[in-house]
Parts: structure tokens; C-alpha cells; sequence
């Protein structure tokens, strides 16, 4: 970060606005903060001592809802705190989230309104601010962007570009691999900026692989990130950075993100197919995300039939039609969608009544009377034979036609 060009940005918004300012990034960790200030409240004077934002002013702040909006914020005093009132102004870069700058008011009875009337006078320098941010904390330079263009393209099966990925000091010796497809399995499409889409996956990436050894380099796409691991027999390290993904996107993006998915490749150890290891990983994250059954840590190779149907290719409709007479004859008569989920978790669960009862909160008479419904329609037992794998198959071809396109 040009941290002399952001403390002078500070100082420059302090003097047009006649008040102190703080600059902290989405942790909450001081990065600036304005020399002068008449009234600096107990909650300011610690935050430039610590530099960190204490647990109970972070919380008070966090309710105000500062972390998803788009505006500035009045936050109100808190005398328990010590804490005189403030505006804090979201800093943002097409949609991406890189700090906040809090104006403190003078004393406790200022109307909040005049900070507000001022602001638009400085927004030159906070988008200048947030440029500068944004170079910092997310390590967009123009370096880190050409690796992660190579890493994609080594990816897509590019041979020059495998072969520089494989010279790679943090790759070169380190095998064997496995390639990892990070989905949010919800807000996969992104918005209607592709490339701050982008740029929120690659920095949410970058940050929770940071200090997970076993994760040696990490890119963004507008729709997932794809992460180079250590192969590794545990899940312990992938668990983690699913956990610090989903904080990382919900911080970044300023929204929920109920749901991210890992979808984790087999081990490999030729460069050369790396781009095979990737396909797989994707593979195994669109099926978690059309079949929540399968978790948020998947193994390419617990996905079963949707490793065949992304094998058999075909565009964006393909499988939307499974062409089974008797699942057709299913649909059309299942209009309360009371059989077709009984016989999928039948299925799933090799038959057994009682735990398909259990996850429907159903008794068990009524899953067999809805098994004799499905029976006495098709005029075929569909446990049984052919007409169960013929069933099971258009099931789980009518997920797959719902996979998100990445």
C-alpha cells in the first residue's frame, strides 16, 4: 500500500471536513488517521493505541449495519462505550468493498446531518482513497494479476502456461496436487459487474488461504475461485478455508452467503493434469450445489452419476428432458410434490423407509402409502430393476440440468 499517499488522503478529507478521521480496513485494523481533533472520545484515543477495534465497539458498530451498506452510516453515541457519535463511509471500488473511514462528531448533541451535508465535497478524494485501498488489501498489482492469468490458463490446459505454473517455486517439488473449486452455492451467477465479481472471489480466495500451508495458490473467476493444494488425506485445511471463504465473501460482497462449497479433486502428480484435477472439482461443486445430500466438502468421486453426465458434455439445456416415460409419468401426476422427493430419498438412502420417514418428518404408513401410489401409476415396482435405475438416473439428471454454469 502507497501508505504516505493514503495518510495524506486522510489528512486532506480531515481538513475539508474541519474533523477527525480514522481509516480501518474490513478487520477492523487502523490503517490512517487525521492529526487534528478537538474532542477525541475514550473509544478513538484506544483505537489509536491499539490499532485494533476492541469486541464491543466493533459489535455496536456491526449493528448499525456498516458491514453490507453502500452508504454512509450514522452510528449513534453509546455512553457505556465512551463513545461520542459517527458516520462511517463504506469505502467501495465497483461494487467491492475495501474499508471504511469514520467521521467522529464534535460532541454527543451534533446533529449527524452536517457531516452528512458534507461529505459530497470529498468524494473525489475517497474514491482516490479507495483506489489505494483496494491495491493493498486485495494484493491487486499488476504482478499477482498475471500469476493468477497463467495459473487460470494452466487450468483451462494451456501447455506454456502449465509449464510456467510448474516452475512456480511455491508449486515446483511439491506434489502431488489436488485442485479445489470454491462455489457459493447461492450467488455463484455474481452481479452485473463481472469484474468486481471477480475480484471479490479473488480476494475472498487470497485471504482464506492465507496461513494454510497446504494451499499453494489461489485465482478468482467471475462465478467461483480454484485453489492449488498439497494433496491431502484429511479435510481439516479445506474445512478451513471454507469457513474463512464464506466470512471473507460476506464481507466483501456485503451480503449474506448462507451456503459455499468446496469441491475437491483427486490427487495428481504430472502438471499435465491439472487441467483434468480442475474439471474435476467443478464437477464436484455443481453436483453439491444441485444436491445438498453430498455437503459442503466434496470429494470428486463421492458424486457418483453427475461424474458421468458432466462426462457426456451437451450445452446449458442438456438433461433438462430425461426422456423416461414413467419419470414423465411421475411429474405429470405428482402436482403436490409428494411423490417424486419420497422416491429420490428412497434411493438415496438404499431403501430404508424409516430414515426417509425420519427426514420428512413423516410416519412410516405414509411413506408406503405413497410408494403404493407411485406403484399402482407406473404399474412397475420402482425399487426394483431397471425402472429403478431408469428412475434413479432421471432424478438426478433433472438436478444436474439446474447446475450452476461455471
Amino acid at each position: 500500500m502507497q501508505q504516505q499517499g493514503v495518510e495524506q488522503l486522510v489528512e486532506q478529507v480531515a481538513q475539508k471536513l474541519g474533523r477527525g478521521l480514522s481509516l480501518e480496513d474490513l478487520d477492523g485494523v487502523l490503517l490512517a488517521y487525521s492529526s487534528n481533533q478537538s474532542h477525541a472520545d475514550r473509544v478513538r484515543v484506544n483505537f489509536l493505541l491499539s490499532k485494533k477495534v476492541p469486541a464491543d465497539v466493533s459489535a455496536w458498530q456491526l449493528s448499525h449495519g456498516i458491514a453490507t451498506a453502500v452508504r454512509p452510516v450514522v452510528v449513534p453515541a453509546n455512553q457505556d462505550l465512551g463513545m461520542l457519535g459517527r458516520v462511517c463511509v463504506p469505502l467501495m471500488v465497483r461494487g467491492f468493498r475495501v474499508g471504511y473511514l469514520w467521521v467522529q462528531q464534535d460532541s454527543a448533541d451534533e446533529n449527524p446531518t452536517a457531516i452528512l451535508t458534507q461529505l459530497p465535497a470529498v468524494n473525489h478524494e475517497l474514491e482516490m482513497l479507495s483506489g489505494l485501498l483496494l491495491d493493498s488489501n486485495t494484493a491487486e498489482s499488476e504482478f499477482r494479476r498475471g500469476r493468477e492469468r497463467e495459473f487460470l490458463a494452466a487450468c483451462a490446459g494451456e501447455s506454456n502456461a502449465v509449464a510456467a505454473v510448474a516452475g512456480w517455486k511455491e508449486v515446483q517439488g511439491r506434489g502431488p496436487w489436488q485442485m479445489v473449486t470454491v462455489l457459493d452455492a447461492e450467488g455463484w451467477a455474481g452481479g452485473p459487474d463481472p469484474i468486481a465479481s471477480t475480484l471479490i472471489h479473488r480476494s475472498a480466495a487470497l485471504q482464506a488461504t492465507i496461513g494454510v500451508d497446504a494451499a499453494l495458490f489461489s485465482a478468482g473467476t467471475e462465478t467461483h475461485a480454484a485453489v492449488l493444494f498439497r494433496e491431502l488425506s484429511g479435510r481439516a485445511n479445506h474445512a478451513q478455508v471454507l469457513v474463512h471463504y464464506q466470512l471473507e465473501l460476506a464481507k466483501r460482497s456485503g451480503r449474506p452467503v448462507h451456503r459455499v462449497i468446496l469441491g475437491i479433486s483427486e490427487g495428481f502428480g504430472r502438471p499435465r493434469e491439472l487441467a483434468g484435477a480442475y474439471r474435476q472439482s467443478k464437477v464436484a461443486a455443481q453436483a453439491a450445489a444441485v444436491d445438498p445430500q453430498l455437503g459442503e466438502l466434496v470429494d470428486c468421486r463421492a458424486t457418483g452419476m453427475y461424474q458421468l453426465l458432466a462426462s457426456a458434455g451437451g450445452g446449458a439445456g442438456a438433461w433438462a428432458d430425461a426422456g423416461s416415460v414413467y419419470f414423465r409419468m411421475l411429474e405429470d401426476h405428482d402436482r403436490n410434490g409428494e411423490l417424486i422427493p419420497v422416491l429420490e430419498l428412497l434411493y438415496d438412502n438404499d431403501g430404508s423407509v424409516q430414515d426417509v420417514a425420519t427426514k420428512l418428518h413423516l410416519h412410516r404408513s405414509s411413506i408406503y402409502n405413497r410408494l403404493g401410489r407411485i406403484r399402482q401409476l407406473l404399474g412397475v415396482d420402482p425399487l426394483k430393476g431397471m425402472a429403478r435405475l431408469e428412475l434413479h438416473s432421471a432424478l438426478k439428471m433433472r438436478r444436474w440440468a439446474g447446475r450452476p454454469r461455471i
